[in-house]
Protein backbone atom coordinates (compact mmCIF):
# COMPACT_ATOMS: atom_id res chain seq x y z
CA UNK A 1 0.00 0.00 0.00
CA UNK A 2 1.82 2.98 -1.44
CA UNK A 3 -0.81 5.85 0.97
CA UNK A 4 -0.17 6.54 4.01
CA UNK A 5 -2.69 8.24 6.53
CA UNK A 6 -1.91 9.20 9.90
CA UNK A 7 -4.81 8.88 12.36
CA UNK A 8 -5.60 12.57 13.44
CA UNK A 9 -5.51 14.12 9.92
CA UNK A 10 -2.02 15.95 10.71
CA UNK A 11 -0.09 14.56 7.78
CA UNK A 12 -0.92 12.32 4.41
CA UNK A 13 1.87 10.75 2.69
CA UNK A 14 0.82 9.88 -0.56
CA UNK A 15 3.45 8.23 -3.57
CA UNK A 16 2.14 10.72 -6.10
CA UNK A 17 1.86 13.68 -4.12
CA UNK A 18 4.77 13.77 -1.50
CA UNK A 19 3.35 14.76 2.57
CA UNK A 20 0.15 16.96 2.36
CA UNK A 21 -0.33 19.36 5.35
CA UNK A 22 -3.53 19.66 6.82
CA UNK A 23 -5.15 22.97 5.40
CA UNK A 24 -7.67 23.67 8.26
CA UNK A 25 -9.11 23.07 11.14
CA UNK A 26 -12.72 23.90 12.83
CA UNK A 27 -13.64 24.32 16.95
CA UNK A 28 -17.25 24.94 18.07
CA UNK A 29 -18.58 26.96 21.01
CA UNK A 30 -21.23 28.23 22.67
CA UNK A 31 -22.08 32.09 23.90
CA UNK A 32 -24.07 32.69 27.05
CA UNK A 33 -24.56 35.81 29.43
CA UNK A 34 -26.19 35.67 32.99
CA UNK A 35 -28.93 39.05 33.72
CA UNK A 36 -27.98 39.91 37.16
CA UNK A 37 -30.53 41.55 39.68
CA UNK A 38 -30.50 44.98 39.23
CA UNK A 39 -29.37 47.61 42.37
CA UNK A 40 -31.67 49.14 43.94
CA UNK A 41 -32.01 51.81 47.07
CA UNK A 42 -35.43 52.56 49.03
CA UNK A 43 -35.73 55.29 51.50
CA UNK A 44 -37.19 54.04 54.84
CA UNK A 45 -36.80 56.43 56.72
CA UNK A 46 -35.72 60.37 56.64
CA UNK A 47 -33.48 62.17 58.38
CA UNK A 48 -34.70 63.48 61.79
CA UNK A 49 -32.19 65.55 64.27
CA UNK A 50 -35.37 65.80 66.30
CA UNK A 51 -35.91 68.75 68.99
CA UNK A 52 -33.09 71.51 69.36
CA UNK A 53 -32.96 74.25 71.69
CA UNK A 54 -30.92 76.94 69.56
CA UNK A 55 -29.39 78.74 72.51
CA UNK A 56 -26.09 80.42 71.09
CA UNK A 57 -25.85 78.46 68.10
CA UNK A 58 -23.45 75.11 67.51
CA UNK A 59 -23.24 72.06 65.72
CA UNK A 60 -25.73 68.66 65.81
CA UNK A 61 -23.71 65.93 64.74
CA UNK A 62 -26.17 62.56 63.64
CA UNK A 63 -24.61 59.73 62.92
CA UNK A 64 -25.55 56.50 61.24
CA UNK A 65 -26.21 54.85 64.35
CA UNK A 66 -28.79 57.25 65.72
CA UNK A 67 -26.14 59.09 68.48
CA UNK A 68 -27.07 62.88 68.51
CA UNK A 69 -24.86 65.44 69.75
CA UNK A 70 -24.13 68.81 70.01
CA UNK A 71 -21.41 71.40 70.94
CA UNK A 72 -21.07 75.20 71.14
CA UNK A 73 -24.40 76.58 72.96
CA UNK A 74 -26.90 74.29 71.41
CA UNK A 75 -29.33 71.74 73.82
CA UNK A 76 -30.55 69.02 72.57
CA UNK A 77 -34.15 68.63 73.82
CA UNK A 78 -36.42 65.39 73.14
CA UNK A 79 -35.25 62.49 70.41
CA UNK A 80 -38.77 61.99 69.56
CA UNK A 81 -39.01 60.96 65.54
CA UNK A 82 -34.67 61.00 65.96
CA UNK A 83 -33.39 59.17 63.25
CA UNK A 84 -30.31 59.03 60.95
CA UNK A 85 -31.74 58.61 57.10
CA UNK A 86 -32.49 54.49 56.73
CA UNK A 87 -32.37 52.90 52.74
CA UNK A 88 -32.63 49.30 51.87
CA UNK A 89 -30.13 48.33 49.02
CA UNK A 90 -31.05 45.34 46.98
CA UNK A 91 -29.23 43.50 44.31
CA UNK A 92 -26.96 41.08 43.06
CA UNK A 93 -26.28 38.65 46.23
CA UNK A 94 -21.55 38.72 46.31
CA UNK A 95 -21.39 41.77 44.13
CA UNK A 96 -19.81 44.89 45.41
CA UNK A 97 -21.26 48.19 45.37
CA UNK A 98 -19.84 52.28 46.13
CA UNK A 99 -22.42 55.04 47.64
CA UNK A 100 -22.94 58.70 46.61
CA UNK A 101 -23.88 60.42 49.34
CA UNK A 102 -24.37 64.30 49.11
CA UNK A 103 -21.24 66.41 48.95
CA UNK A 104 -22.15 70.07 48.99
CA UNK A 105 -23.49 71.96 52.22
CA UNK A 106 -27.96 71.94 51.98
CA UNK A 107 -30.13 73.83 54.10
CA UNK A 108 -33.23 73.13 55.95
CA UNK A 109 -35.71 75.95 55.77
CA UNK A 110 -38.68 77.05 57.88
CA UNK A 111 -39.26 79.35 55.04
CA UNK A 112 -37.81 82.46 56.45
CA UNK A 113 -34.79 81.22 58.01
CA UNK A 114 -31.94 78.85 57.32
CA UNK A 115 -29.68 76.16 58.86
CA UNK A 116 -26.75 74.68 56.81
CA UNK A 117 -26.50 70.78 56.75
CA UNK A 118 -23.67 68.81 55.48
CA UNK A 119 -20.78 66.51 56.25
CA UNK A 120 -22.98 63.31 55.18
CA UNK A 121 -21.39 60.06 56.77
CA UNK A 122 -23.11 56.30 56.06
CA UNK A 123 -22.57 53.86 58.17
CA UNK A 124 -20.93 51.57 54.90
CA UNK A 125 -17.68 52.04 53.22
CA UNK A 126 -17.34 52.33 49.18
CA UNK A 127 -16.83 48.46 47.71
CA UNK A 128 -19.55 47.11 50.15
CA UNK A 129 -20.43 43.29 49.63
CA UNK A 130 -24.40 42.57 49.43
CA UNK A 131 -24.50 39.37 51.36
CA UNK A 132 -28.23 38.30 51.53
CA UNK A 133 -29.75 40.51 48.56
CA UNK A 134 -30.55 43.48 50.82
CA UNK A 135 -28.90 45.20 53.30
CA UNK A 136 -29.48 48.50 54.92
CA UNK A 137 -27.78 51.56 54.98
CA UNK A 138 -27.53 54.41 57.78
CA UNK A 139 -26.54 58.27 56.21
CA UNK A 140 -25.89 60.98 58.96
CA UNK A 141 -24.59 64.52 58.75
CA UNK A 142 -23.81 67.87 60.76
CA UNK A 143 -26.78 70.51 61.13
CA UNK A 144 -25.29 73.88 62.08
CA UNK A 145 -27.90 75.72 63.95
CA UNK A 146 -27.63 79.49 64.33
CA UNK A 147 -27.57 81.38 67.77
CA UNK A 148 -31.11 82.54 68.19
CA UNK A 149 -32.70 80.20 65.30
CA UNK A 150 -36.27 80.77 64.70
CA UNK A 151 -38.39 78.09 66.54
CA UNK A 152 -40.41 76.28 64.07
CA UNK A 153 -40.22 73.31 61.31
CA UNK A 154 -37.43 72.97 59.14
CA UNK A 155 -36.81 71.14 56.49
CA UNK A 156 -34.76 70.43 52.95
CA UNK A 157 -36.96 72.36 50.35
CA UNK A 158 -35.85 69.25 47.50
CA UNK A 159 -34.68 65.80 48.42
CA UNK A 160 -31.41 65.04 49.00
CA UNK A 161 -29.89 62.21 46.91
CA UNK A 162 -27.71 58.64 47.77
CA UNK A 163 -27.02 57.18 44.83
CA UNK A 164 -25.40 53.35 44.89
CA UNK A 165 -23.82 51.93 41.91
CA UNK A 166 -22.40 48.49 41.47
CA UNK A 167 -18.36 48.22 41.18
Amino acid sequence: MRNLIMIFGICMLNATYGILAQTSATANFTASATIIQPITITTTSDMNFANIDAKTGGQIILTPDNIRTSSGGVVLAGEENLSAATFIVTGQSGYTYDISLPEDIYTLSNGIENMVINNFTSSISNGNLIADESQIIRVGATLNVNANQTPGFYSTPAPLNVTVNYN
